[in-house]
């Protein structure tokens, strides 16, 4: 494979992959360092009163805990079915002989060679099948926590609230996780197209994430002045 044929692939693609990566592990710095500017943080302290509110009262409110728990649950479980299905269609793709995997030569920059679109599909798959891991696993946390939330309190059992929250915060963990392997993979789709478009998108998707992920804080001074 000459250069001249892959330097915008072997440029542009892994620099789109380190700006949204360098961004995420950002993300987890704030989250480890400063929790409360994050919406991630936020949610996290808003679970952990959640849990301790529901074993509480258990008796009056185990019927939402269990709603709210299987609401999370049915999110997790369609982007489980919808990676697994991503999985099934690029791997048919991979392993057939038809047209559609052939590029557009006349219109897509960067190398169109067998082994370049091999990369290309073989690196959807990968991170397709990463998200379905995730989100398999965050169901399987979340549904102990379904049980383990009824449970009535007893000062000698281990099943604490500290614990269940715990077993809680994993679960949305690897739900992020999943969910955020699935973002990436939008990027990596339009690698199909072209590794400019990887750029690009990649390029857009770090200011979206930003304001999806951060807490804006207000300018309390000037809502003050204002009332004055």
């Amino acid at each position: 494979m000459e250069w001249k044929n892959c330097y915008l692939d072997v440029i542009l693609v892994p620099l789109g992959v380190l700006m949204t990566g360098g961004y995420h592990f950002w993300v987890w710095y704030n989250v480890r360092n400063h929790p409360h500017t994050t919406i991630i943080g936020i949610n996290a302290s808003g679970r952990r009163n959640w849990v301790a509110t529901m074993m509480k009262d258990n008796e009056k409110k185990n019927i939402l805990a269990v709603q709210s728990l299987r609401n999370t649950i049915m999110g997790s479980t369609l982007m489980a079915t919808t990676s697994v299905l991503l999985c099934s269609g690029l791997a048919a793709i991979i392993s057939s002989t038809y047209s559609v995997k052939k590029p557009l030569n006349d219109s897509v920059y960067g190398a169109h060679g067998e082994f370049m679109e091999a990369l290309k599909y073989v690196t959807l798959l990968t991170v397709f099948l990463f998200s379905f891991f995730c989100h398999t696993l965050s169901i399987r946390f979340i549904n102990q926590v379904n049980i383990l939330i009824n449970i009535p309190q007893d000062p000698m059992s281990l099943v604490t609230p500290e614990y269940i929250n715990d077993i809680l915060e994993k679960g949305f963990i690897l739900n992020t996780v999943g969910n955020r392997l699935f973002y990436t993979a939008l990027p990596l789709l339009l690698w199909i197209f072209g590794p400019v478009l990887v750029f690009l998108c990649s390029l857009s998707m770090v200011p979206v994430l930003y304001n999806l992920d951060f807490v804006v804080p207000s300018d309390k001074g000037e809502e003050e002045d204002g009332e004055e």
